[in-house]
């Protein structure tokens, strides 16, 4: 793992908790939920589409997010997602919102690489942050509100590196798999080293999921899980990969979520 990505990593998380604190967010709701996966109380953002509220018969697919908080990137996320529905550019979801308590911790699978385990006192949690989302955070916002079985997932840097290797470990999670500028480096790149058998072995997979790597230092193996997914995708896999050199590890978000949601998410459904 580069210590310069683990810096990276760090600094971005600290403009991206500034830039949040300080810009509007839309109407949204937030509620606590003790997670008997995690040992802890999760904080959940949620915001419901213009017309929710109208419409007491009307149900709506959901959009969850890593890094969910409201001083990460639930703000700017769903200034999007308001934008695009009400410009008639999106078809109208939920957002939920996952808070971070410990994100190394919940975003990374296990490592045998001794520099991984360095970045924070505890990694390798991405399998029971996944159980408590399917398990106990899907069921609890089923019972909260008015939802479709819709479900897409958007994630950056260690939360892409998440969406990445949910599609790859459950790829019936979700229907549609955001990552952006995934950190795919971790534990040796082990996700894109297993992806092609991965792929096999799933020949009747039906998802989407897209992919985009920015110019600077965490893009090289984002191409490389595309070659795979060139040579592997099942038929049923509906995939991109969009390189952006123009772009970097602490600008793809923001400049990459306003079309690729539009675009994943139309509002009349491809």
């Amino acid at each position: 793992m580069r210590l310069t990505s683990v810096f990276l990593a760090t600094l971005i998380s600290a403009i991206a908790g500034s830039a949040a604190a300080q810009e509007p967010v839309p109407p949204h709701e937030t509620f606590t939920l003790h997670s008997a996966a995690l040992g802890e109380v999760r904080r959940i953002n949620v915001y419901t589409p213009p017309g929710y509220a109208v419409d007491g018969a009307a149900r709506f697919g959901v959009l969850y997010m890593p890094d969910g908080g409201l001083e990460e990137d639930f703000p700017h996320v769903v200034a999007t997602v308001d934008s695009a529905i009400r410009a008639g550019e999106m078809r109208p979801v939920l957002v939920v919102g996952i808070e971070n308590t410990e994100r190394r911790r919940d975003m990374t699978g296990p490592t045998t690489v001794a520099k991984d385990s360095t970045i924070a006192p505890r990694v390798g949690g991405s399998a029971a942050f996944r159980r408590f989302i399917g398990r106990e955070l899907m069921p609890e916002v089923r019972r909260r509100y008015r939802v479709t079985d819709e479900t897409a997932i958007i994630g950056e840097s260690l939360a892409g590196l998440f969406v990445v290797e949910t599609f790859l470990e459950q790829p019936e999670l979700f229907d549609t798999y955001v990552a952006l500028s995934p950190s795919l480096w971790w534990n040796g790149e082990a996700l894109v080293r297993s992806a092609a058998d991965r792929l096999r072995a799933r020949p009747d997979l039906h998802a989407a999921l897209y992919v985009a790597s920015a110019g600077d230092d965490v893009g090289p193996e984002a191409a490389r899980l595309a070659e795979i997914l060139r040579a592997d995708a099942p038929a049923g896999l509906h995939w991109e990969y969009r390189s952006r050199p123009d772009l970097t590890h602490a600008t793809i978000y923001r400049a990459e979520a306003p079309r690729v949601l539009r675009e994943w998410l139309p509002a009349v459904r491809q």
